[in-house]
């Protein structure tokens, strides 16, 4: 070969790797995760919720998997509202009512960063009238401390319904006592309305303004809010129960779904989001505490916040679960939970909704349906068959 017909096949092959993307410099960088990922066949998820849906146990739902930088699958099933026959689609919105708990101890544990609160605090430094607590048993107990308040071990009991104010709540909860002696036990609590009192003492401002200046607006949550305008409203998924005949639904009611305005910003199970916006939430949390170029808590404390602190404490909802500071941790996978790795952590909702960090995996699961009546949503088959299939597809 000339040494023309060399030169030219060389810029040849020049032209053909920098228009074609082949250059050795190209083909050695490492392609990121979630270019194989949402590549996935992702059909068993929606084949799970379309045999619920089938079989009468939901109206339809909306999933979402997630990694620390992208969504990789958003699934919609079904309806929102069976009588309209409106669709469920990724604006849907839902009560995701207990999953409210991390967002507000993740807003409580900003202060604890800022030096202003420390969770060892005893709750009545804050607010004075739990010194005066009593056990139901009439015995004054140690002291709750807001760590109790946070793992559900201070000994508070009963409806979780916040009325009229937090302020006022807080007069209900003392004057009801404590099931037993602060840290002895676990047992569900309204215990994350009282840490939602004390970011309103100790910031100055309601609790769901503090919320949305810290959290919602910096991550642009723009759907997720405790008091849904009407056109939000018009977007929310109805919650069903069973009907009269089985494999049939009928629509429920639920105070968490009166949105009058008697409507109270309720830091255990109050909020209203869709998928999109809680996988920027869980996004943020699972890169320690920065989504972009926005950061709201230290990797440290987000560490702290989602670590067990429960010990060997027996916890709820399902078994080998502990607690972390408003979250659930899984200490033990099994049953449900079997799919997931260890120190995996999230939290279920009243009707049924799920939504889960397993940072082994770098993968967020969030699962949103509207139901009541058909068992406790964080040990159904329906949240096992959803983890389930997504695992299988990620392998």
């Amino acid at each position: 070969m000339s040494l023309f017909h060399r030169v030219f096949a060389m810029f040849l092959v020049l032209g053909l790797c920098i228009v074609g993307g082949v250059c050795s410099a190209q083909t050695t960088s490492p392609v990121s995760q979630p270019v194989s990922l949402k590549a996935a066949d992702y059909s068993g998820i929606a084949e799970v919720f379309e045999a619920e849906r089938s079989a009468g146990r939901i109206s339809g739902a909306v999933s979402l998997l997630a990694n620390q930088n992208e969504i990789l699958n958003l699934t919609t099933v079904g309806l929102a509202d069976l009588e309209a026959e409106r669709k469920m689609t990724e604006e849907t919105l839902f009560c995701i009512a207990s999953m409210t708990k991390p967002i507000t101890a993740t807003a409580f544990m900003m202060l604890v960063e800022e030096g202003k609160v420390s969770v060892d605090d005893p709750v009545s430094k804050y607010i004075p009238e739990f010194a005066d607590i009593k056990l139901t048993s009439g015995e004054t107990p140690e002291p709750v401390t807001i760590k109790h308040c946070l793992t559900h071990t201070s000994g508070l009991y009963g409806d979780q319904r916040v009325v009229g104010s937090l302020e006022e709540h807080m007069k209900v909860l003392v004057e009801r006592g404590l099931a037993f002696p602060p840290g002895e036990k676990w047992q569900y609590s309204p215990g994350l309305n009282v840490c939602g009192r004390i970011i309103e003492i100790v910031s100055g401002e309601p609790y769901h303004e503090f919320l949305e200046q810290r959290i919602f607006g910096p991550l642009e949550m723009k759907d997720t809010t405790f008091f849904p305008t009407p056109a939000q409203q018009k977007r929310l998924a109805h919650v069903y129960q069973p009907g009269e005949t089985e494999g049939t639904l009928a629509l429920g009611e639920h105070w968490l779904t009166d949105f009058s305005d008697e409507r109270v910003a309720n830091p255990s199970g109050g909020l209203v989001s869709k998928a999109a916006d809680l996988a920027k939430f869980y996004q943020c949390v699972l890169n320690g505490g920065t989504l972009g170029d926005t950061t709201i808590l230290s990797e440290p404390t987000v560490r702290q916040m989602t670590t067990l602190q429960t010990g060997k404490i027996e916890t709820g909802f399902t078994p080998g679960n502990g607690w972390g500071l408003g979250w659930i941790v899984t200490r033990e996978p099994q049953g449900v939970t079997a799919m997931l790795s260890p120190g995996t952590f999230g939290h279920g909702g009243l009707f049924g909704t799920q939504g889960w960090i397993d940072p082994k995996r770098n993968i967020i699961f969030v699962m949103l349906i509207q139901r009541q009546g058909f068992g406790s949503g964080d040990a159904s088959e329906l949240r096992k068959d959803f983890q389930q299939a997504a695992v299988d597809a990620l392998k």
